[in-house]
């Protein structure tokens, strides 16, 4: 059964008229391209009266246009009862390796949307009925989430920095005094063992903070703080709802694991890439990360709460165990 709403559809086979789809097929005769079309369905049409011809051939003789096997008189035709192929719904689009269906013609001026695509729009995809989140919408929230990992940083993190401040100083001081007294090349003191060690933590920690911020609140609810105030919730594809731990874990991990490598700046380019990813995908808008997870994030309507459901069996996987 096609998704495609009942209504007035250029007809593919001729784009000069236009015909009435009922959600089944064609019914009705064609009309103008330009004419206003009838509310609803156009009106039965009435049976033209059969009359019956005295046949030009024997009944015992093949019917005009078809060669019986084996003879070669005539041009080969039809078989009897052969009718041609209704022409396709409105925005339908062939499966990948499937040919166009026989006389399909594309709209003049279309523009092409891939291997033998039809000249009508694609519908929006509506995940679950949703409208798909915007990425204004993402990066501001992305915005809260961060500040938020901050905050909770300045909290727990903060004597670890305070330790390190402490350690820094010194060589910081000696480095511009050389500096200020013109030494040509100023020769920047290593690193004490407890500044090497203090490093290591403060990134560790900032790492496990954001895990632990982000993945049991997109595990039970599909939202973090900044997705909440911005009313959008992270679903999977195949049912709304929990997703369960492991899912947001694979969420999150492929872009908050890149925290480790913020000491080399390519950990702040590769994250910064994954929160624009969404614009790759003109039709899902999944992110890289949502990509591995099989979710996709959607807009709640004003007054419509978060979709909860139990999350799908078999580990977190979507369809259950494999």
């Amino acid at each position: 059964m096609s998704s495609v709403s009942a209504g007035w559809y250029k007809d593919p086979a001729d784009p000069s008229t236009q015909r009435y789809w009922d959600g089944d097929g064609w019914v009705g005769k064609a009309i103008p391209a330009d004419a206003v079309p009838p509310d609803g369905p156009p009106p039965p049409e009435e049976p033209e009266p059969v009359v019956e011809e005295t046949p030009a051939v024997p009944e015992t003789a093949a019917p005009p246009a078809y060669q019986q096997p084996g003879q070669p008189a005539g041009p080969p035709g039809p078989p009897p009862g052969w009718a041609p192929q209704p022409p396709p719904p409105p925005g339908w689009q062939p499966p990948p390796g499937m040919q166009p269906p026989p006389g399909w013609q594309p709209q003049p001026g279309a523009q092409p949307m891939g291997a033998y695509a039809y000249p009508y729009p694609v519908p929006e995809v509506r995940p679950h009925g949703l409208a798909l989140a915007g990425l204004g919408q993402r990066l501001v929230a992305r915005f809260i989430d961060i500040l938020v990992v901050l905050l909770l940083n300045v909290v727990v993190n903060g004597y670890f920095v305070y330790l390190y401040m402490e350690d820094f100083r010194p060589i910081f001081r000696e480095y511009y005094a050389q500096v200020m007294a013109g030494a040509a090349n100023p020769v920047i003191q290593e690193a004490t063992p407890r500044m090497s060690t203090l490093s290591v933590a403060i990134v560790m920690i900032a790492t496990l903070l954001w895990l632990a911020y982000e993945a049991p609140s997109i595990s039970s609810r599909g939202q973090t703080l900044g997705k909440r105030l911005m009313r959008i919730q992270v679903v999977g594809i195949e049912k709304p709802g929990q997703i369960g731990f492991a899912r947001a874990f694979t969420r999150w991990a492929r872009l908050g694991m890149w925290t480790l490598f913020w000491y080399c700046g390519i950990g702040l380019v590769i994250q910064f890439l994954f929160a624009l990813s969404p614009l790759f995908d003109t039709r899902m808008r999944q992110a890289w990360h949502d990509k591995a997870a099989g979710t996709v994030v959607v807009s709640l309507p004003p007054g419509v709460s978060p979709i909860m459901t139990e999350a799908a069996p078999g580990g977190d996987q979507p369809g259950g165990e494999r």
